[in-house]
């Protein structure tokens, strides 16, 4: 029976368009000669069947050397603000504690977050500038095709494309979907694409680990490692908890434009106040708790100066055995536990657990020596997998009305992440990298 409905509603999907064919012939009037013009000329590239998708992967990976390339001098001034911010108040505070909880816990904490606000600044403009031109519904259209065959609609790319920015509204946004098995799939993948959440984590490894030259390339294989991910998830789940084909997919296409710089940085700054005014709530708050945690007992640690005695040490030993196999020690282990709130903590726990103040927390993760290029990388893909933050799980629970899928999403990503992990750490040792 539902084979039938899928047949009939792309029956109907076709009819209604041939009868929109035959209305246009009798009432446009055409021209004896057809005009070609530059908008049909650069389709006949963009939407090229075998140029397409290649295209829309360079598009992506430009995307991201241009945000690292257009933010890196903003991000060493703000580097340098914090450093002073921290070597002042250190100064003028003579009272320990006090000290501790404003140069570790407020500067130390929300530094080491916000600044890498210029670089998700810089990848929102570029979205904005890809969406304003036209192109972002000509991938769309690419994508379908290709989506289709894996069991995927072709709609779900919006929302997908939704989430490079955040998790949530791209599941909210699969509410437009009309077909419930693929809004299902829709919702249950849309956290395996990257958000902005996570970028902090990929720079900061990515610039420590890869440098300038080619830390957006490895930003980009994240992004595209969680797109594939996304669309294999998909495969997996029309096959077996959501069978059928999935419903037509009908788009109408824009015509091209110049992006204008006002709607652009408009829509760079709609995006990225979210982000403001996360880490002025949610990632605040964890990073009070994260510094809590690295002075108490405050006697045992000196006053935070022996973190090793702290309460978060004592966290981190214990969840430690479970990330070792992949060569992480226990403040990778810490920082994973507290990104379950907000993927942005994982830098914010770095920030105060590392304490860099004379230098940037990139070289103090250097320094450190527990990640290599290939770890680190392993580690940035188990961050890009893991259990999705708790603003992802309730949106979930929300549009589903029901616990049981995001627990299923929360079970599902977690070994997917460890397998993941795993397969990159084992076939870069088998390959002789380190």
């Amino acid at each position: 029976m539902s084979e039938y409905a899928e047949n009939l509603s792309s029956a109907l999907a076709q009819k209604r368009y041939e009868r929109i064919a035959s209305i246009m012939d009798s009432t446009v009037k055409k021209g004896s000669e057809e005009i070609f013009t530059l908008s049909d000329m650069l389709d006949q590239v963009f939407l090229n069947k075998y140029l397409g998708i290649p295209i829309f992967l360079i598009m992506l990976w430009t995307m991201f050397q241009f945000a690292f390339a257009v933010s890196e001098p903003f991000v060493v001034i703000i580097e340098k603000i914090f450093e002073m911010l921290g070597a002042w108040s250190d100064q003028i505070i003579s009272n320990p504690y006090l000290a501790s909880f404003v140069s570790l816990g407020i500067i130390g904490g929300m530094g080491s977050v916000l600044v890498f606000i210029p670089p998700i600044f810089g990848l929102f403009l570029a979205l904005s500038i890809l969406e304003d031109s036209g192109y972002m519904a000509r991938a769309a259209f690419v994508m379908d095709r290709f989506m289709y065959h894996l069991g995927l609609h072709g709609r779900s790319f919006i929302p997908l494309m939704i989430g490079f920015g955040c998790n949530v509204p791209a599941i909210m946004a699969a509410r437009s979907m009309d077909n419930e098995k693929d809004r299902m799939i829709t919702m249950l993948i849309s956290p395996l694409i990257s958000c902005s959440a996570r970028l902090p984590v990929y720079v900061l490894m990515a610039g420590a680990l890869y440098g300038a030259d080619y830390a957006g390339t490895a930003v980009f294989a994240v992004y595209a490692l969680g797109i594939m991910l996304a669309v294999a998830m998909a495969l997996i789940f029309r096959r077996t908890l959501f069978k059928g084909e999935p419903s037509p997919f009908v788009l109408e296409l824009p015509t091209y434009a110049v992006p204008k710089a006002r709607t652009a940085v408009l829509h760079m700054w709609s995006r990225g106040k979210m982000f403001l005014k996360k880490a002025g709530t949610i990632i605040f708050g964890a990073a009070i708790l994260v510094w809590f945690l690295s002075v108490h007992p405050w006697e045992a640690t000196s006053g935070g100066q022996v973190i090793a005695e702290s309460y978060i040490a004592w966290i981190g030993h214990a969840i430690e055995p479970l990330f070792q196999p992949f060569g992480w020690d226990w403040m990778a282990a810490v920082a994973l536990l507290f990104g379950l709130v907000a993927k942005e903590v994982v830098v914010g726990t770095y920030g105060i657990l590392l304490g860099a103040e004379e230098a940037s927390l990139g070289d103090a993760l250097v320094s450190q020596g527990v990640f290599t290029p290939l770890t680190g990388f392993a580690f940035m893909a188990f961050v890009l997998i893991y259990v999705p933050c708790v603003a992802v799980i309730g949106t979930i629970a929300k549009e589903t009305n029901s616990i049981r899928w995001p627990a299923f999403a929360l079970v599902y990503q977690t070994v997917l992440a460890f397998i993941i992990a795993g397969m990159i750490i084992g076939a870069g040792r088998l390959l002789g990298l380190s």
